[in-house]
C-alpha cells in the first residue's frame, strides 16, 4: 500500500506543479486552489508512504515522479522544449528511480 500511496503522492505532485504554473503566480483563484489541494494530497500520501518506505527512497521517487510528469507535462500541454539534452536528462532521472527502486 506504501508504494501505492507514494505514487499517488508524485501524480498529485504532477498536477500541481501544473496548477501552478497556471495559476500566474497565484493571480488566478481556480488554478491557485488545485494546486493548493494538489500539495496538501501530495504531503499526507508521501507522509504516509514515509511510514513504512526509507526516507531517502521515498523522498527521491517522488521527486522524481514529480520532474518527469512536469516536465512532460510541460513539453505536451505548455509547449516547452524537448531537446535532446533534456530528454537525456528526464530519462537519466526515470533511470534514477528505478534504481532506488530495485535497491529497496
Amino acid at each position: 500500500m506504501a508504494w501505492f500511496a507514494l505514487f499517488t503522492a508524485g501524480l498529485f505532485e504532477i498536477l500541481w506543479a501544473y496548477f501552478m504554473k497556471k495559476s500566474v503566480g497565484f493571480t488566478l483563484l481556480g488554478p491557485s486552489v488545485i494546486t493548493i489541494l494538489g500539495m496538501l494530497g501530495s504531503f499526507l500520501l508521501l507522509a504516509y508512504a514515509m511510514r513504512s518506505l526509507p526516507l531517502g527512497t521515498a523522498y527521491t521517487i517522488w521527486t522524481g515522479i514529480g520532474a518527469v510528469g512536469a516536465f512532460v507535462l510541460g513539453v505536451v500541454m505548455l509547449g516547452e522544449a524537448a531537446t535532446p539534452l533534456r530528454l537525456l536528462a528526464a530519462l537519466m532521472i526515470v533511470g534514477g528511480i528505478l534504481l532506488m527502486k530495485i535497491a529497496s
